[in-house]
């Protein structure tokens, strides 16, 4: 047995089913509203249902590891559109993968070498995957604080430089989850001069990129970044994303990988054998996805109406304010923040998430106690229902 496995945590959503079990069911006459999961909850796409029906034949044939290469010219061709950017070589900058969790896993198996006692650099709080990655990978994770007075961003000149001489691997998230947060130029540009510095390859998460709220302001993608501070080859960057989000496709398990083609070569290297090729019907699926933004754009804005309404009703209670992009509220809770969302389960049947649930204890301190995230996946009248049940509770137990 793979002793690594012991080094993994509890996932947030585990010890979440413990702390609602403890709690005890809410009043049988409250219906349940779920907000802990970023699990979207809008209609998946007419174009991805048709092309998916109309390419069933692709069950009879072996994909191949590298993608359909009309999949990987669409996704080529999506983010020379998105990012204002040449588009990048299909053949070379660009893998479909399985989801963007499945490829931020197997990319830290890809580039770790455990023989040189590895550090990974991931934001805290994260994505759970990225710890577990580093782990099996016999690498150790090094968790950088969010900074609420860098709008919960990452100070990488704070980091010890003992620490970057060991680091092979940086994962970025943004826009950030939980808080939103979208990493400004200036941050790629230290996070770009460091891997220069040392050589770290960066992983950045990208899965919440389409999930804004004003059109024509698009957050800041990595790849962009690049571009803008004249990394035309992407050394050492390679870009995730997903149509989890972007679609309302979770189920259909497709994302992409694009950035440096020599990391995306040993990537596809590793891919060969680790058996992750994408069926032709979810490519061609995908492909219809990444060609039609008017779905994203009706998605947008179900989710700008759903803040525009539960923002208000939170906000005296709970300092609620706008992300600057994904579908996350990231709340501070006076006193502990695993009694705050038993209580409220217990007396109003709103699932939230406690924030110290998706971090971890470093430099002495969790930045995730004392907050909680709210996902505004569920239907409007659900989101605001919750939202009122919450400002009730915070103010009956003032």
């Amino acid at each position: 047995m793979n002793s690594r496995l012991d080094a993994l945590h509890s996932y947030p959503f585990t010890k979440l089913r413990a702390l609602l079990e403890s709690a005890g069911p809410p009043p049988a006459d409250i219906a349940p509203i779920d907000l802990s999961i970023g699990e979207p909850k809008h209609a998946a796409p007419a174009c991805v249902g048709q092309a998916l029906c109309n390419n069933l034949g692709g069950l009879s044939v072996y994909p191949a590891t590298k993608g359909d290469p009309a999949l990987r010219a669409a996704i080529s061709q999506w983010l020379a559109r998105r990012y204002s950017i040449p588009a990048p070589n299909p053949d070379t900058q660009v893998l479909p993968v399985l989801g963007s969790r499945e490829a931020l896993f197997s990319f830290a198996q890809t580039v770790l070498d455990a023989a040189q006692q590895p550090l990974v650099v991931c934001p805290n709080p994260f994505y759970q995957i990225y710890e577990g990655a580093a782990l099996l990978a016999g690498a150790q994770p090094y968790y950088v604080n969010a900074d609420p007075s860098r709008n919960f961003g990452c100070d990488w000149l704070g980091v010890r430089e003992a620490t970057w001489r060991r680091t092979q691997l940086v994962f970025v998230c943004t826009p950030g989850n939980p808080a939103g947060n979208v990493m400004p130029l200036e941050d790629w540009r230290i996070l770009f001069d460091l891997s220069d510095r040392y050589g770290f390859a960066i992983a950045s998460d990208e899965c919440y990129s389409e999930i804004y709220f004003e059109e024509g302001d698009a957050p800041l993608g990595a790849l962009q970044a690049a571009r803008r501070l004249g990394r035309d080859d992407y050394k050492n960057l390679v870009v995730f994303s997903s149509l989890s989000k972007r679609s309302n496709v979770p189920g259909l398990r497709s994302g992409f990988v694009a950035g440096d083609a020599r990391l995306l070569d040993r990537f596809l290297l590793y891919r060969t054998y680790h058996g992750s090729a994408m069926s032709p019907v979810v490519s061609a699926a995908s492909v219809a996805a990444w060609n039609d933004e008017t779905h994203v754009r009706d998605n947008r804005a179900q989710y700008r109406e759903k803040f525009a309404a539960v923002v208000p009703l939170l906000q005296p209670a709970l300092d609620a304010r706008h992300p600057q992009a994904s579908f996350y509220l990231w709340l501070p809770v006076a006193g502990s923040d695993t009694a705050f969302a038993r209580d409220l389960y217990a007396r109003t049947g709103v699932t939230v998430l406690p924030g110290s649930y998706l971090a971890r204890e470093a430099h002495g301190v969790n930045p995730g106690h004392g907050r909680i995230r709210i996902a505004l996946v569920a239907p409007l009248a659900q989101c605001v229902e919750a939202a009122g049940r919450i400002a009730q509770f915070v103010r009956t137990t003032l």
